[in-house]
């Protein structure tokens, strides 16, 4: 075999996986309907098609045949008639006695009727000008003509639609099909009129025009005495101009065509300018009558062709899908816990067999869900428990940080002044207590954790005096968000011991919460003493990075302890930004979106 034949192979093998994979998609039911539709119905159909199919071609090819010769008939009559009256333009447009009969300047009547005279003796027009059913006329742009017979001035054509058709198209010569509405009289108003410019001898700027009148009615008599019987339409940009089948009243306007839908076999014609369609129309086949007549028994054989094969395709069809499908809908009923038996199973084929082992399967695969979901429950109550425990490790953290602080400074105060002062930093600390010891709920108001922010700042106040100032902003739209207790006291805090208290100098304290968009942005700075780069980046990993191993560690706990708070109750959405210089101080801001509050 060689690489071609291989390449054949594997293209081969492709199609038969691409359909396979098609197949595997379908329901039974559809692959058994596609078994009767391509394997039954379609070998018959395309088999009886063929046969209806030679009939009917070989009717059209007849009628097609016919109706060319039909057409090329009614073109070679139509054209016969046209260039007839175009030979004899082409003889005016030549003759070098009527060029100078029209350019001549006449002093009297008498003067050109004398001229006129000589001009049908000399030039023997008289038996042109004869010619049956065709009215011949020229026109010049000259004044001493008088109009009259086949001459004429050319004031007198301006008006006519043929001459605004020259005017705007600057053709030569052309046939030109019209609807003279100025006629009044019992004439015919249907025009057809070939056109022609006798610009032939150069020299002159006189305008001269010939034009041939065609008789409407003969050219409509010929088409009829063609006697053919199909319908025949001779058209100019879908008006009719000629049929033989009405439509050619001569006293009446052009009908419009609107029998498109009817055309069997169309042929342009372009003759002198005009881009002509001749139509004919469709009519009932021998054939395609026979095949009505002997519908009746064509039906029975298509009933009998296929009524009987889908009735037995159906019963089997229903054999197969509807135990199947009965199979597919107590899968659709799983739930968490169990399955469901299925009942009443039906017959001792290979779907039988399958619903009974699926029987046995359910009933083995509930005793374990059974022990699975009771392992699984037991499993969620431990790690429940272990997620309480994780939060009342860090709260029993929270407790004894803050008192300490809080003691120390009221400790100093004492040693220091010996003032009844006292009380009042008692009273903030006993604040401060209540705030540690309710934990009945984590999550309080923004406007309350900030009441707790200025009874702590009170009490650094107290401990150190003028070094210490601060600063306190909040938006309203903010106050009544929640946040976890004791989270932005913690930063504050933070702010006082490793910022101010280093510091010997006075320094401040800035706390502002505001809502940016969609986050709320808490900032906490200072003006103490500030970090080292190597500090602030460690900082900023346990704040990013802050989960219960930190906790265990030395060091910042409680700002870690506040940062891990925020990412449990905003699913790890918050994010820390830390800003720190050495000798001029520290900046924290948070940022958490408001749809996690």
């Amino acid at each position: 075999m060689n690489g071609k034949d291989e390449n054949v192979v594997k293209n081969m093998n492709k199609l038969r996986n691409r359909f396979q994979e098609k197949m595997d998609n379908y329901e039974l039911k559809k692959k058994m309907y596609f078994l009767f539709v391509f394997c039954v119905l379609l070998p018959l159909i395309v088999t009886d098609s063929v046969i209806v199919y030679n009939f009917l071609d070989a009717e059209r090819a007849q009628r097609k045949h016919e109706m060319e010769n039909i057409t090329s008939a009614v073109e070679y009559s139509f054209y016969n008639s046209i260039d007839s009256a175009a030979r004899i333009a082409k003889s005016i447009y030549m003759n070098k006695s009527i060029d100078e009969f029209l350019e001549q300047t006449y002093e009297t009547p008498l003067d050109y009727f004398t001229s006129y005279q000589n001009l049908i003796k000399d030039t023997m027009l008289d038996d042109s000008f004869g010619l049956e059913n065709t009215r011949i006329r020229m026109y010049a742009d000259n004044d001493t003509i008088v109009n009259g017979g086949e001459f004429a001035r050319l004031e007198m054509a301006k008006q006519t639609p043929w001459y605004a058709y020259m005017e705007e198209t600057g053709k030569e010569q052309f046939l030109y099909f019209y609807y003279d509405d100025t006629n009044s009289s019992l004439d015919t108003k249907r025009k057809s009129v070939f056109v022609r410019k006798l610009n032939f001898y150069q020299g002159s700027e006189r305008e001269k025009v010939v034009t041939l009148e065609l008789d409407y009615s003969k050219m409509v008599r010929d088409l009829v005495e063609m006697n053919y019987d199909v319908p025949i339409f001779v058209c100019l940009n879908d008006k009719i101009l000629l049929s033989n089948k009405g439509y050619s009243n001569v006293g009446m306007d052009f009908s419009d065509f609107n029998l498109e839908k009817e055309v069997a076999y169309t042929r342009n014609m372009s003759l002198y300018g005009m881009e002509l369609q001749i139509h004919i129309l469709q009519t009932n086949g021998m054939v395609v009558t026979e095949i009505l007549n002997n519908l009746p028994l064509l039906l029975l054989l298509l009933v009998i062709n296929i009524v009987l094969p889908l009735i037995l395709m159906t019963e089997i069809n229903r054999s197969f899908t509807a135990r199947i499908e009965k199979l597919g809908e107590v899968f659709d009923r799983v739930d968490d816990e169990r399955l469901t038996l299925l009942e009443d199973i039906q017959g001792h084929d290979e779907i039988g067999a399958l619903m009974r082992n699926y029987n046995r399967m359910v009933l083995r695969i509930n005793d374990l869900i059974q022990t699975v979901y009771k392992d699984k429950l037991r499993e969620q109550e431990i790690d429940i428990a272990r997620q309480k425990a994780e939060l009342l490790a860090l709260q029993s953290q929270i407790n004894p940080h803050f008192m300490f602080n809080a003691l120390e400074s009221i400790r100093m105060h004492s040693i220091i002044k010996k003032e009844y002062e006292t009380a009042d930093m008692v009273e903030k600390l006993a604040m401060m207590e209540r705030q540690n010891v309710e934990w009945s709920q984590d999550c309080i108001e923004i406007a309350k954790e900030i009441e707790f922010v200025k009874a702590y700042l009170g009490l650094q106040k107290y401990r150190f005096g003028d070094r210490l100032s601060y600063q306190i902003e909040i938006d309203d739209t903010c106050k009544s968000l929640k946040i976890p207790r004791l989270t932005i006291v913690t930063f504050v805090e933070n702010a006082c011991v490793h910022g101010i208290e280093s510091k010997t100098t006075p320094g401040w304290i800035f706390l502002r919460v505001f809502q940016e968009k969609e986050e709320l942005c808490i900032e906490v700075e200072d003006t103490g003493c500030g970090m080292e780069e190597e500090a602030m980046k460690e900082l900023q990993k346990k704040m990013t990075d802050a989960n219960i191993d930190f906790l265990k560690k030395k060091g910042r706990v409680g700002i870690v302890n506040a940062c891990l708070r925020l990412k449990m109750i905003t699913n790890d959405h918050v994010t820390f930004g830390l800003e720190s210089e050495k000798g001029v101080g520290t900046m924290v801001q948070i940022r958490i979106p408001i749809s996690c509050l």
